[in-house]
C-alpha cells in the first residue's frame, strides 16, 4: 500500500511537512505501508515551500523589516529559469512572528515584503507569486510601498509612520523613485479571501479582531482604509476598495 500525504499547515503549531512527518509516522506505527510526505499550502505559511519543491527552485535568505519594525531573517523562492519569486507575505509580516499579547494593528507594517520583493527583482525575477495568508498588518501594503521607494507623505509634507495610524492624512503620493524594473514584473497573488476592502463586509470588521484590531476601534480603521483607497484612485484613476477579494490579507490585494 502507498500513501501520499499532503496536508495544510497547523497556523502557529506545525507546518505542512512537519505535520505530515507526524501523520507519517502514525501510517508507520498502524501498518506497513510506502508513505511519501509532500508540502501543501493555501496561500498562508508553506506556500513557498510547496511550490519550491514541487517546481524544483532554490531559496534566498535576507534580513529584512519585521512587521513591528525590528529585523528578522527571512526566506524565499526563486523558480530560476521563470525567473520566478516565490514569496510568502506571512515570512515577513506574519501573525506567528509575534506572541498574542504583542500584536499592535496600529503599527504592524508590510514593509519587510516591499524589501523581500526589492530583492528579487535585483536578482532578475519578473514574475511573482504571493502568498498573503497569515498576516498580522492592517495598513493595505503602504509599508510594501515604501519599502519600494514610493514617497508618501503626510499634510505636514513628512514621510507617513509604518502602520495603520497615518493612513487618514496622507497628502501626496509619488512613485518617480521606485524602480523602474517593477514596470516589467508581472504579480500572482495566492489567496482564498472574497471580501472587499471596505464596509462591514471588509478587511477591518472580518478580520480585524484576529489581528488585535479592538471592537471600538474598527470604524475609525475602516475609515483610515477608505480614505487611503481613496487617495490611490486619485493616483492611479481605479476604485477597487468594494471589488471582490480587494480585503485579502486586510487591504494587501487590492493594491
Amino acid at each position: 500500500m502507498k500513501v501520499v500525504i499532503a496536508m495544510d499547515s497547523f497556523k502557529g503549531s506545525r507546518s505542512s511537512m512537519e505535520a505530515g512527518i507526524a501523520a507519517k509516522e502514525g501510517i508507520a506505527r498502524a501498518c506497513d505501508a510506502e508513505v511519501v510526505v509532500k508540502p501543501m499550502a493555501d496561500g498562508g505559511e508553506g506556500t513557498t515551500e510547496a511550490l519550491v519543491e514541487g517546481l524544483g527552485g532554490t531559496f534566498v535568505s535576507l534580513e529584512v523589516t519585521g512587521p513591528l519594525g525590528g529585523k528578522i531573517n527571512v526566506k524565499y523562492g526563486i523558480l530560476q529559469e521563470k525567473k520566478m519569486a516565490v514569496i510568502e507575505m506571512a515570512e515577513a509580516a506574519g501573525i506567528t512572528l509575534v506572541k498574542q499579547d504583542a500584536l499592535n494593528p496600529s503599527r504592524a507594517t508590510t514593509y519587510g515584503v516591499g524589501e523581500m520583493i526589492l530583492d528579487a527583482v535585483r536578482r532578475g525575477c519578473r514574475e511573482f507569486i504571493i502568498g498573503i495568508g497569515g498576516s498580522m498588518t492592517s495598513e493595505g501594503g503602504v509599508g510594501m510601498l515604501q519599502a519600494l521607494g514610493a514617497e508618501i507623505l503626510g499634510r505636514d509634507r513628512k514621510p507617513i509612520a509604518l502602520g495603520i495610524q497615518d493612513l487618514d492624512s496622507i497628502a501626496s503620493i509619488n512613485t518617480e523613485k521606485m524602480p523602474k524594473e517593477l514596470q516589467e514584473c508581472h504579480f500572482q497573488i495566492a489567496c482564498d479571501v472574497r471580501n472587499p476592502l471596505c464596509s462591514e463586509n471588509g478587511a477591518v470588521y472580518v478580520f480585524g479582531a484576529q489581528k488585535g484590531v479592538r471592537e471600538e476601534e474598527k470604524k475609525l480603521f475602516d475609515r483610515k482604509m477608505a480614505y487611503f483607497a481613496e487617495k490611490t484612485k486619485e493616483y492611479i484613476g481605479n476604485d477597487y476598495k468594494m471589488a471582490e477579494g480587494a480585503g485579502a490579507a486586510f487591504g494587501y490585494d487590492w493594491l
